[in-house]
């Protein structure tokens, strides 16, 4: 009956929304990122490769490359497609009117495609080191003409760019020295564009620091300035010794935000930097260091698909209570909910942002892994994610298909019944994430879910059957103890247990209640699959006796 009644408000909230009139305002949206994926040998070589910018209509990528065929040292190239759809084709040298016997690199291209500034190092006429030049174009048919320098108002004998132009070509952003580090971000603005550009302004020490700030990209709607920083120190906050940061604003006008770090698995302990955010807003390209690469000096280029935040209660489901959410913030600038026609938004609570909620309606939303434990028969439990972590079904365990708190449920016998999982997270590296699942029966010292070659992550503790967890720290004089609440789950109901990691807290759940709490500094890892109903060694004893269901791991922290 309750379901009924909320998909009668659903029904109800969307014809609402429907005759609501469309108004302006100023905002971010809520985003995450997927996994990153190498863009493979066509563009990335032994080299170094790094993508600097792409047309408006996303059919011309321009990169830097010190790969081999072209004029010495670091040069420009263009790889081209004939529709988004498409796979690239091999990148093509500019040529040399573009590039010299040095270094040219870090392309942008205006929004008509007609200019591209870049800079280059000691180019004949420049002012020195590196300076910003720009080349033109009469149409996207014709070769870049000869350089141009922006000239002495924006160069100096110091080094200056790499240049990042504003869609509406009246700012320029660019890294130079002289500031609060080693390099920082300046602005420069003219009136029009047949006007000069005006001198540069430092962004500040919101946005710079003591370190350097370099490889500026700003949106399409001026919004969000994303850059890389290395150097020492470095801001606190990081993860590698060059992490991606983005600070955004509410509209041109108004100052800019403390940057914030956009994390793993975008940022690693290794180099990642120079992002760059494809025209339709969706992917964001960057150049990696990572493991698993194919090239030199600054690795090879990645691309990461942008995923808006749709879960605005943070409960791990797109359901009513979102739809309410958005609901009452519409016609607002509230950048919870700004989450279309793109993931960056488009600066107010509207039809689009509608559209893309109910896209994910009644979906779990970053799952890392999702078991439903709703099959009839059978040796496998599928992953519901879309990461594809199907499990093992080991022993006899019973389907019970009409007995679970979601539909179906798995009977375990404690005695050698349990599911085995593929590797789904190593809790030492990830910043964040939770684990939720509805359990009934076991025994204390009865294990719901462990980690092969790890700990126990949720289990009944040995005394009382009260939840606890033995995700900690393990080793040194910092090893902290399990956790354990005094919250009763063998009781023979049906409970909801949790776990959840924010990155310094330790935090457990029973029925969507905080049981017990505590803080880390970190937890200890494993590369190891998961056991869903048994002990992280196998061992007698802590094999479940009873129903779970709806087990699910998040690479977030999620409120319940």
């Amino acid at each position: 009956m309750k379901w009924l009644n909320y998909e009668k408000m659903k029904v109800l909230l969307i014809v609402f929304v429907a005759a609501i009139t469309l108004c302006s305002g100023s905002a971010r949206a809520d985003f995450t990122f997927g996994e990153p994926t190498n863009l493979g040998p066509t563009i990335n070589g032994s080299s170094g490769d790094c993508v600097d910018c792409f047309s408006a209509d996303g059919l011309e990528m321009y990169l830097a490359s010190n790969r081999s065929g072209g004029y010495g040292g670091w040069d420009i190239w263009v790889a081209k497609r004939e529709t988004i759809d498409d796979e690239w084709d091999a990148p093509v040298n500019l040529g040399p009117l573009v590039n010299t016997g040095k270094e040219d690199a870090c392309a942008c291209i205006s929004s008509n495609g007609l200019e591209l500034y870049f800079e280059s190092y000691n180019r004949p006429g420049g002012y020195g080191h590196c300076d910003i030049w720009v080349s033109k174009r009469t149409t996207r048919n014709d070769a870049w003409g000869i350089p141009e320098n922006l000239g002495p108002v924006v160069n100096t004998s110091d080094a200056e760019g790499p240049p990042r132009l504003s869609s509406d070509e009246l700012e320029l952003y660019f890294t130079a020295g002289g500031g609060y580090g080693s390099g920082d971000i300046f602005v420069t603005r003219r009136a029009t564009k047949n006007d000069p550009w005006e001198p540069p302004i430092n962004l500040g020490s919101v946005v710079n620091s003591p370190a350097s700030e370099a490889y500026p990209f700003l949106t399409a709607d001026g919004l969000a300035l994303f850059f890389s920083e290395n150097s020492e120190p470095l801001r606190p906050g990081g993860f590698g010794n060059v992490d991606m940061w983005v600070t955004t604003r509410e509209s041109v006008n108004d100052p800019w935000s403390t940057p914030m770090n956009l994390g793993p698995p975008v940022n690693s302990t290794s180099l990642d930097g120079g992002p760059v955010i494809s025209p339709d807003g969706l992917t964001l390209y960057f150049s990696s260091e990572r493991s698993g690469g194919l090239g030199g000096s600054w690795g090879d280029t990645y691309q990461a698909p942008i995923i808006p935040i749709v879960d605005f209660n943070g409960d791990g489901i797109v359901d009513i209570d979102d739809l309410v959410i958005l609901i009452e913030n519409w016609e607002t600038n509230e950048s919870l909910c700004d989450i279309g026609p793109t993931p960056l938004g488009d600066g107010v609570v509207d039809r689009a942002d509608l559209e893309v909620l109910m896209e994910y309606y009644n979906q779990v939303v970053d799952a890392a892994a999702y078991y439903k434990l709703d099959e009839a028969e059978g040796l496998i439990a599928y992953d519901s994610s879309g990461y594809y972590h199907d499990a093992n079904v080991i022993g006899d365990p019973n389907w019970k298909s009409d007995d679970g708190i979601v539909d179906g449920a798995i009977e375990l016998d404690g005695i050698d019944d349990y599911v085995s999982t593929p590797f789904v997270l190593n809790p030492r590296e990830t910043s964040e994430f939770s684990v939720f699942a509805w359990v009934k029966g076991g025994l204390p010292g009865q294990v719901i879910l462990s980690q092969a070659d790890g700990v126990n992550w949720l289990l009944a503790d040995s005394l009382d059957g009260c939840l606890m967890t033995e995700l900690r720290y393990i080793g040194g004089r910092e090893e902290q103890p399990p956790l354990i609440s005094s919250a009763l789950i063998t009781d023979g109901g049906w409970h909801r247990i949790g776990f959840v990691w924010d990155g310094a807290n330790r935090i457990l759940y029973v029925d969507d209640i905080e049981v017990a709490s505590d803080t880390q500094s970190h937890l200890t890892g494993s590369e190891g699959g998961l056991y869903i109903g048994a002990g992280s060694t196998l061992e007698e004893g802590s094999f479940w006796t009873g129903l779970i269901d709806d087990v699910r791991i998040y690479n977030r922290a999620v409120t319940p």
